[in-house]
């Protein structure tokens, strides 16, 4: 890509080990546990995961400046799910389930065992039991993760398939086998000079690639992945449209949204 030489460089002078010295000394006092506690966290672990997955020496020096922070990170998010007593579902920045994902798969990718096996019982405890999703309650007016779908992504990536229909039959069983999308309307920004109404573009985007992942988790021949990858498409249409960054209120974030759904990296980190 044009930009591909100075997305090096600009990572190259962000990604130091002093630099990441210094992140260490900012998250180390312990008023800063919840620091960026459970969402920033989560792009962080995921950057680490894409880091490690890249073969590339720059990458490689750059994994290594931050190793002393994911270490830190992992003893923290530990310490966390231990006392951790119920999910967080809202469709902002504190949920779990969205959060979990990622943590789940940087543990993969980084062989975590012990922090995986933290992690798995989390999900049990929290979510295993769940079912009918009040989906048609979704979405609140500033969302950008959607707390049914989110939950359902996260389980995709611990159940077998045959498992997982089952449990997303109870889950979530209004989910249609006619193969039309429209059992999931796409969200509207009425203002997207607002931060926080021009969440909703950021919610089509996310589930677009929930919805990819949901399909990608269950049989191929379950009756339901028509319409799911029909709905993604739909919301994935309108949510990559509005990547523009005519405003900074979805223009800072927004291209991350679309740069992991259309990179399928939940996807690519499930075959790991």
């Amino acid at each position: 890509a044009e930009f591909a030489a100075a997305a090096r460089a600009a990572l190259e002078k962000s990604l130091t080990r002093e630099n990441l010295i210094a992140e260490v000394a900012y998250f180390e006092p312990d008023d800063r546990r919840s620091f960026e506690r459970p969402y920033g966290i989560a792009w962080l672990l995921q950057l680490a995961t894409e880091l490690r997955q890249w073969d590339d020496a720059d990458a490689k020096r750059w994994l290594s400046a931050l190793g002393p922070l994911e270490t830190l990170i992992e003893a923290r998010l530990s310490d966390w799910l231990s006392k951790l007593s119920h999910p967080i579902r809202t469709g902002e920045h504190s949920q779990t389930a969205f959060a979990f994902g990622l943590f789940h798969d940087w543990a993969v990718a980084a062989h975590k065992d012990d922090f995986r096996s933290l992690l798995a019982d989390r999900i049990q405890t929290f979510y295993f039991d769940d079912r009918d999703c009040p989906l048609n309650y979704e979405p609140s007016g500033q969302d950008f993760l959607s707390p049914c779908l989110a939950e359902a992504d996260l389980l995709r990536r611990l159940l077998p398939p045959p498992a997982y229909a089952s449990w997303l039959g109870r889950f979530l069983p209004t989910i249609p086998t006619d193969g039309a999308g429209d059992w999931l309307a796409v969200a509207v920004v009425t203002d997207k000079t607002d931060g926080k109404l021009a969440h909703l573009d950021g919610l089509n985007l996310s589930r677009a690639w929930m919805l990819e992942g949901i399909a990608a988790g269950l049989p191929e021949d379950d009756p339901r992945r028509a319409a799911i990858t029909a709905a993604a498409r739909d919301q994935a249409a309108s949510g990559l449209a509005a990547v523009t960054g005519e405003h900074y209120a979805g223009g800072h974030w927004l291209g991350s949204f679309a740069t992991y759904l259309v990179t399928r990296r939940g996807l690519a980190a499930r075959a790991d």
